[in-house]
């Protein structure tokens, strides 16, 4: 994996430097490459030309022909671009497209396991996030750092005192990851993240059983990708108060740290008031964590029941306070000090319910979870986001059917249904969209971390492709892979340390103070954001789908989150477990 990861890396800096002056960034495409099998598209801006062409990247030599499609029309800009689709071409080998009056696209590959690297590093990325522990050169690289939060004197925070721990009691809830740009760590924006990787773990488990990501732990009985999310459930464990079962918001500074390293922050931290929605996120996390890890009882003695004793106490205490928020600005009138870091506030929590329920239901097999539960099949599916998780209970029970007794296939008709009626919905118009992407069909699509929104779409499509096999879906969650990569209206690659194009300045600590001119790697950056709340100097435009800027200043386009990057793993992990079968 090693050898294969560097001569990738190699390839990538030798395009960087033979193409600087010669490309054209009026072709959009996929920066990495492509399954010698699958669907293969780039587009070409402008309506100069009629024809393109393959060429070899070293010989030059044209390999293939083929003819421009019809005018597609942004309906953002209004900008005109055409599809290349060179399907048909399977040949392995390194390549560039040319279009005569246009010029050449970036390099690219077309080759089994095209992917890899990206998984890989994208799973990598949680590493780099950890919080707690020095990582040296021989797993981080130059990004190698010194430790930095130990968080083994946390303080409690007024809003969390209790009769057990009064305000100022020092707890120890150390490990965890670093949220996002910042160093703050958070249970109800973890819930949406292990959910999403333990999930692809349990829908691909073959892939992930042989797959080294070079961690400290690579090498042990676990798959590296349950390592890294151990390094998270660890932590989330330390945050249920033992005496009760309540589940703190989240373990954070009163104010945001410096664009510093991890270890040159003092400032003390707290934890924060217990309330219904983080106490449901950790019951569905710690309920899915417990049937994952079941099968790892040798190695890692005690841990399941310990993750299913979790839940129970958490599920108790969610019924005992059903409806109790987080609501920072309030709590920061009667309280000090004040905290004003990540809200993560959620008004609703109907959806939390119906998935936390869901998760109990399957791991205890008692039906009493789902009593006068309505998972809402009768509305449209919502794409799963840290706010709105009702999509994880689907994806649970659609896994898991083979468990359901008689009385619930009701319930599973429905959810499949709506499962595959949402990515129909997605399909929809998908002939005419301007990069040939579900991604990007309505402005709702650029929201705060677009990227995640292509990810999640892309998870949503693998769902609909496990139900029916119909490839229509898996080729157009391939095609959100490639907007990720490059095929979009930026041109940008998003995930860092890939593409001809890369993202160089995330809002990101490490990143920015590091001194290394290049981000840590494996890293989604938010993607287009019209909002553009950060108010940062180098936005091209308001235009939905080019609303972004490359600048640390950018956190509201160009930041990073663990909530972004748990569906990148999962989709670009999900297409080589299943192009490479």
């Amino acid at each position: 994996m090693k050898k294969s990861f560097c001569s990738s890396i190699a390839f990538l800096l030798l395009v960087r430097l033979t193409f600087a002056q010669s490309t054209s960034e009026s072709i959009r495409l996929n920066q990495i490459g492509f399954y010698p099998q699958a669907e293969k598209r780039a587009v070409v801006l402008g309506n100069s030309g009629q024809e393109f062409v393959l060429k070899d990247f070293k010989s030059k030599k044209v390999v293939f022909k083929g003819k421009l499609g019809e005018i597609r029309k942004s309906h953002y800009s209004g900008k005109e671009g055409r599809v290349a689709d060179f399907s048909s071409f399977q040949k392995n080998g390194n390549y560039v497209l040319e279009v005569a009056s246009v010029g050449a696209s970036y390099p690219f590959e077309i080759k089994p396991v095209v992917h890899k690297n990206v998984a890989v590093a994208a799973i990598r990325g949680y590493y780099y996030q950890r919080a707690s522990v020095p990582l040296p050169e021989k797993f981080a690289g130059k990004w190698a750092r010194a430790a930095g939060h130990p968080d083994d004197k946390i303080l409690i925070h007024p809003s969390a005192a209790s009769s057990e721990r009064p305000e100022m009691t020092v707890i120890s809830s150390p490990r965890g990851w670093y949220d996002a740009g910042d160093y703050n760590k958070y249970i109800v924006n973890s819930g949406i993240t292990m959910a999403t990787l333990l999930s692809v773990y349990e829908d691909f488990p073959a892939y992930f059983k042989t797959l080294n990501t070079n961690i400290p732990e690579s090498g042990n009985a676990i798959p590296d990708l349950l390592d890294e999310v151990l390094w998270n459930l660890r932590w989330m464990l330390t945050m249920q108060d033992p005496h009760d079962g309540g589940v703190y918001h989240k373990l954070t500074n009163p104010r945001f740290d410096g664009m510093v390293m991890p270890d040159a922050c003092k400032s003390p931290r707290y934890v924060v008031q217990k309330n219904t929605i983080a106490a449901l996120d950790f019951v569905a996390v710690m309920a899915q964590a417990s049937r994952v890890f079941k099968d790892f009882e040798k190695d890692l003695p005690g841990l399941s029941d310990s993750c299913k004793v979790a839940a129970l106490k958490g599920w108790g205490w969610a019924k005992r306070n059903p409806a109790l928020k987080y609501h920072q600005n309030e709590m920061n009138k009667n309280l000090d000090p004040d905290v004003v870091t990540g809200g993560y506030e959620d008004k609703d929590g109907t959806d939390e319910w119906i998935w936390a329920a869901a998760e109990m239901y399957v791991t205890t097999k008692n039906e009493d979870y789902l009593k006068n539960l309505s998972f809402e099949t009768h509305k449209p599916m919502p794409l799963p986001s840290w706010s709105q998780v009702k999509a994880l209970a689907y994806y649970t029970i659609i896994r898991n059917e083979n468990q359901l007794g008689p009385v619930d296939q009701q319930y599973l008709r429905s959810i499949k249904k709506n499962v595959i009626n949402f990515s129909d919905n997605l399909l929809a118009g998908l002939d005419t969209q301007p990069y040939h992407t579900v991604m990007g069909k309505t402005a709702r699509d650029y929201v705060w971390g677009s990227s995640a929104v292509a990810a999640n779409q892309g998870v949503a499509l693998i769902q609909a492709y496990k139900l029916t096999k119909d490839k229509k879906y898996l080729n157009a969650a391939l095609g959100n892979l490639d907007y990720l990569l490059g095929r979009n209206a930026t041109g940008y690659s998003f995930l860092t340390g890939f593409g001809s194009k890369q993202v160089m300045h995330p809002h990101h600590r490490p990143s920015v103070a590091d001194g290394i001119a290049e981000p840590v790697p494996g890293l989604l950056s938010g993607g287009p954001n019209p909002g553009q709340q950060d108010k940062c100097d180098g936005y091209p435009n308001k235009f939905a789908d080019e609303s972004f800027v490359d600048a640390d200043c950018s956190y509201a386009s160009n930041e990073i989150a663990i909530n972004w990057n748990a569906p990148f793993v999962y989709l670009a992990a999900a297409l080589e477990a299943l192009f490479t079968k």
